[in-house]
This record gives C-alpha cells, sequence and structure tokens, in this order.
C-alpha cells in the first residue's frame, strides 16, 4: 500500500485475567500529531499474558503496514517484548517464537521500526481496549471499534487525563503519597524472591533443612505457575540455593524468561537453615521430644537447633548475600529461587527490622515477595507472600 503517513506510532498490549486465562490485545496506531488512525483488539480464548502481548504487536504492525508507514515507533509496557524484538534476549517459548517470527516478517513492511519500552500508564490506550476485547469475548461476543470510540476520544482528546500526559516515572499507583516510598525507576534493582516447589518432605510437614528432598507434582505445578508469572517480569538473572528443590523451581523460571539454563547461578547464601537433629521431624515430634529448646528457636532468633543454625546466622549470609548481589546486579530484575527461612531474612533485612519479625512472616510455597532497591539504597517491600497466581488460591 501507498500514500499512507510517513511515521506513525503503535502502542500494542496484551492480557489475561488468570496466567493462562482469559485473553485478549489491543493495538492503536497513531500519527505524529497522536491522532487515532486504526485500532485492533481481539479476544484469544484461554492463553497467557506473554502470547497476549505478542498477538497485540502483531496485530498493531498489521495495522501500520495496511495504511502504509514507512516508520513505526513501536511502545509496549512488556520489557520482555520490547528486549526480545531488539534482539538482546532469548525466544525460548515455541509459541513466542511463532509469533515473533510473524512480527519479524511484516519488519520488511517498512523503512525502519524502533522498539521502546513506555511505563504503563502510557500504554493506557491499548491496555483499555485489550480489556475491552476481554469483557466482549465474556459476553460471547466479538469486539467491535464501537466499543472502544468512547474511550479513544477521552484518552486521545486535547484535554487528557494527566496520567495519559504525566512525564515519564514510577507507574501511577506509585505517585500516591499514602503508598509509601517511591523509589527511582532509573539504576533501581527489583529481587523477587519466590520459595520453591511443595517437596515430598513439606507434603508429609517434616522439616527438610539441608536434606535434598525433591518436588511433588503438586510443587511442580506451583513452580510452573510462578513461572508464568516471572515471564513478563522483564527478568534478568536467576539465583537459586544450591538445593534440588530450589534449583528445579529456578530452571523452570528461567525457561520463560532470557535466563538460559545455563546461565541459573547458585548462591550458597540462599541455602536453607540447617536443622541438626531436627531434620526430617515434624512439629509435633520436635514439640515431643524437645519442648523447651523448639519453644525456643520458634520465638528467639539466637536459639539454634542441637547441631543446627540460628535465625541470627541465617540473616548474616543474607545480608552478606544480598550485598553481594546489589553489587553485581544493579539495575535488573532478579529472581531469588530460595526456602521460608531465608525469605523471611531477606524481607526483615531489607525493612531493616529486627529478625523477631520473621516469627509472624509467612512465606508459602511458590509465593513472590518483591523488594525494590533504588540506586540511592532506598528500599520498598512492594509485595510479600503473593500467591495469587497459584493454583487453587
Amino acid at each position: 500500500m501507498t500514500g499512507g503517513p510517513h511515521r506513525v506510532v503503535v502502542y500494542a498490549d496484551g492480557g489475561s485475567r488468570g496466567n493462562p486465562g482469559p485473553a485478549g490485545y489491543g493495538a492503536v496506531v497513531l500519527d505524529t500529531d497522536d491522532r487515532v488512525l486504526a485500532e485492533r483488539a481481539a479476544g484469544l480464548g484461554n492463553t497467557t499474558n506473554n502470547i497476549a502481548e505478542y498477538s497485540g504487536l502483531v496485530a498493531a504492525l498489521q495495522a501500520a503496514a495496511d495504511l502504509g508507514a514507512a516508520v513505526v515507533e513501536v511502545r509496549m509496557d512488556s520489557k520482555l517484548v520490547v528486549e526480545q524484538m531488539s534482539g538482546r534476549w532469548k525466544i525460548k517459548h515455541p509459541d513466542l517464537q511463532v509469533l515473533a517470527r510473524s512480527a519479524r516478517n511484516l519488519l520488511s513492511e517498512f523503512e525502519a521500526v524502533s522498539f521502546d519500552w513506555v511505563p504503563r500508564a502510557k500504554n493506557k490506550l491499548a491496555d483499555a481496549l485489550a480489556n475491552a476485547a476481554m469483557d466482549a469475548q465474556a459476553e460471547g461476543r466479538t469486539w467491535q471499534p464501537s466499543d472502544a470510540a468512547d474511550l479513544v476520544d477521552e484518552l486521545t482528546s486535547v484535554d487528557p487525563p494527566a496520567a495519559v500526559t504525566a512525564p515519564d516515572g514510577p507507574d501511577e499507583e506509585a505517585t500516591d503519597p499514602a503508598a509509601g516510598p517511591v523509589i527511582d525507576p532509573d539504576g533501581a534493582t527489583t529481587l523477587i524472591v519466590v520459595r520453591h516447589g511443595q517437596t515430598t518432605w513439606g507434603a508429609d510437614n517434616r522439616f527438610a533443612g539441608r536434606e535434598d528432598v525433591p518436588l511433588t507434582a503438586r510443587g511442580i505445578a506451583e513452580a510452573r505457575s510462578v513461572a508464568d508469572r516471572c515471564a513478563p517480569l522483564g527478568v534478568g538473572a536467576v539465583l537459586t540455593s544450591p538445593l534440588g528443590r530450589c534449583r528445579r523451581t529456578a530452571e523452570m523460571i528461567a525457561a520463560g524468561t532470557s535466563v538460559a539454563a545455563d546461565e541459573v547461578q547458585v548462591a550458597p547464601e540462599l541455602v536453607d537453615g540447617a536443622l541438626g537433629d531436627w531434620t526430617g521431624l515434624t512439629a509435633a515430634q520436635i514439640a515431643e521430644r524437645s519442648p523447651v529448646e523448639f519453644a525456643s528457636w520458634r520465638s528467639d532468633p539466637a536459639a539454634a537447633p542441637p547441631g543446627g543454625e540460628t535465625f541470627e546466622d541465617i540473616r548474616a549470609r543474607v545480608r552478606s548475600g544480598i550485598r553481594r548481589i546489589l553489587d553485581e546486579q544493579r539495575g535488573r530484575t532478579v529472581v531469588l529461587v530460595t526456602h521460608a527461612a531465608v525469605a523471611k531474612m531477606i524481607v526483615v533485612t531489607a525493612l531493616g527490622a529486627p529478625a523477631t519479625l520473621a516469627y509472624r512472616t509467612r512465606i508459602d510455597n511458590c509465593s513472590i515477595s518483591r523488594i525494590t532497591v533504588g540506586a540511592d539504597g532506598s528500599t520498598a517491600l512492594v509485595s510479600l507472600n503473593d500467591t495469587g497466581h497459584l493454583p487453587n488460591r
């Protein structure tokens, strides 16, 4: 097609309500004066968030090609798609490889294409189109352009809402003064702390400690779910405890990111606490055999199981390990796959809280706790023990 606009800006997004779950995508093409030239949106049935995002990209590029554009600026809030399409990250998932090929085939239609990441607040129109498509799908109908007409008028009017025209910076939620500390995204490091999936001993309520026990079928399913949750987060590194239950969970997480299996790093500081004589016992068995020692261990961070490690010992090595990780991984999103006690100590250390807070903190299998550390050392606990991605939660 000829005679179209020389330069266009396209915004694309996709989402799923559940991952996988009911999904859809949205895409919009704007001219250099921010006038809407084309909209695309569709429901995708049940699929993953990543597939929906790539589907939105393909639709956006096709719309730009249909208009005869020569130069295309692609803007998305998915770091995964932007980094992969820019050639900086590998694409491992076969379904994503197919969609990426479709997108790359369309690149030949243009003189030049650039890919840029934007904050979610800058991608509101494509996000709204994706949600409109999912809403239509839930109602048993196909999305029509009229579904979003009012929304397009609102978001592209001369006086749009402030969130649409706000300067680049933290997402809109982070600007709420009541929400807590605001971390400057430039140079910030995000730690995604994940506990391993359920183990055979965990299923029997037995303490594993340093014993290398395997995941159950449920634990493997949990690991798959947390891997899907981490996939769109722009993960740049995956570090794991040396124990097999964590390494298996970490490998599954890495498979959905740009991190190759042989790039998963073992971090000795993330190993579980040593339980000594209590290894393999249930809480009831320990309480019956050593009631005084057990009660002390569950309330005093300086108390240790016979032949084991105190919470203060765990905290000391966690503090050293996190300092090293922040130095080596500054500015990246890093997944740390570890154990309940270690995850608790990472959280309390990040908060500068006393070790006793660990006794009031819950960390479930394959939960996510997210911590952001600014370049200036400012720290925010963004989420704790998030299990919304897990089956039956």
